[in-house]
Parts: C-alpha cells; sequence; structure tokens
C-alpha cells in the first residue's frame, strides 16, 4: 500500500449521490437533523442514518445533540473547502447538468461558503484587496498587506480577535461558480459577519444565497470594493 493521505476512501464517502447532497445541504455552515438530511437526499431515515455514520467515521461529519434530536455539521472550513473545489471541478467536467435557474444566479452572484462570503462579489473583493495591498499573495498563500490593519479596523473589523482562533487567517478558497478564488479564513468569516450584523444582506431561507438590499450593496461595495 502506497504511504500517504488515503484520497480513495474520502473520495468514496463523497462520491455517493445521497451522501454529496447532505454535504451540500450543510455547506452554508448550519446543521440539520438526520430526518433533514434525508429529504435533502431523498432518501429514507434508516438509509439516511447509514450514510450519516458512514461521514461521522470519515471525519467529515461533526454531531451534537440537544434534547431529543441530534443535529450534524461539517467536521469544519476545510471540508467546507474540499466541496467547493469539487463543485469547481463538476462545474467544468461534464457530463452537466441543466444550465442553472434565477435562484442559481443569485448564487453565483453572493452566497455563503461554510462561514464566509462566496461567489462574484466575494471573488471581486479578494481581486480588490490585492490590488489595493491590504493583502498579499506569498508565498505560502494569502497574507496581509501594509495597507490591511488600517483598512480592516476603518471597516469595523477588530484584526487582534482572529489569530487566537484555531485557523488560518487569511485563506484562498475556490470559488467553484467563478472558477478564482474568494477569501476564506478567519478574516473571510469575519468580513461576512460584518456584512450581516450591519444588516446589509441577509441568508436566503430556502438556499446559501446572500441578498443584498440595494443600500447594502452601495455600502458593501464603498467598504470592501471602493
Amino acid at each position: 500500500m502506497r504511504e500517504g493521505p488515503d484520497i480513495a476512501r474520502i473520495a468514496s464517502l463523497v462520491g455517493d449521490p445521497a451522501r454529496a447532497n447532505m454535504l451540500s445541504a450543510l455547506m452554508d455552515g448550519g446543521a440539520l437533523t438526520a430526518s433533514e438530511l434525508a429529504l435533502e437526499a431523498g432518501v429514507g431515515l434508516p438509509t439516511a442514518s447509514s450514510h450519516l455514520a458512514k461521514l461521522g467515521d470519515g471525519g467529515l461529519l461533526s454531531q451534537s445533540s440537544q434534547g431529543r434530536h441530534r443535529y450534524f455539521r461539517l467536521a469544519g472550513p476545510q471540508v467546507a473547502a474540499m466541496l467547493e473545489a469539487i463543485m469547481g471541478v463538476a462545474e467544468t467536467a461534464g457530463p452537466k447538468r441543466a444550465r442553472p435557474g434565477p435562484r442559481d444566479a443569485s448564487m453565483r452572484e453572493a452566497r455563503v461558503c461554510y462561514d464566509h462570503l462566496a461567489g462574484e462579489h466575494a471573488v471581486a473583493m479578494l481581486d480588490g484587496f490585492f490590488t489595493r495591498g491590504i493583502l498579499d499573495q506569498g508565498k505560502d498563500g494569502v497574507v496581509m498587506g501594509k495597507a490591511g490593519p488600517s483598512f480592516f479596523a476603518a471597516a469595523g473589523i477588530d484584526l487582534s480577535t482572529l489569530p487566537g482562533k484555531r485557523r488560518p487567517v487569511c485563506r484562498a478558497c475556490l470559488d467553484w461558480s467563478v472558477r478564482r478564488s474568494h477569501l476564506a479564513g478567519s478574516l473571510g468569516a469575519a468580513i461576512l459577519d460584518r456584512i450581516l450584523e450591519q444588516k446589509w444582506a441577509r441568508r436566503d431561507a430556502q438556499s446559501r444565497a446572500i441578498r443584498f438590499t440595494p443600500p447594502g450593496r452601495r455600502a458593501f461595495e464603498r467598504t470592501f470594493l471602493a
């Protein structure tokens, strides 16, 4: 047996259509019950429970209990990043599904990717950060640029609270719909939190889409894209 990570095992877990649908349903960073995930997967509850056990054993899901219910969520941002990257490959390699409708157009524009902003707005934001020296592309990935600390302080984001979290502050995440990178890491999560706190946008109740209000879009563009 070759040394190294067992790619085939992870690929087999994600590759089952029912399990893929369950994982996709958790890409908004939320938690769902087994019954809710069974509906997402289009399978019965016993079958769903078997799939969830395999995903848990494989390290892709975590679970917690509240009262009589068990809730499942993605095991962490690394799992979400993997799924987003697979979606990017699936978008370019056939066979393709039918062309997305209006709801999917909203998803391409702005959506939640686990806990940070993805889509066209997020890709444009990261491009602008690089152009203005707010972030830089270092040899080990995305790093804070010289203009970053003052910029984020003015935007209402306290960088001093981010390094203590058990994850990178800045990380590039391949965007499946644009096929270029958006910003992940604790900084990406803080930016999305700021957008929602300011009520510039809200999460769509039926999908991962982020829907900006007209004034909110202008405020977002002034703050993060100008």
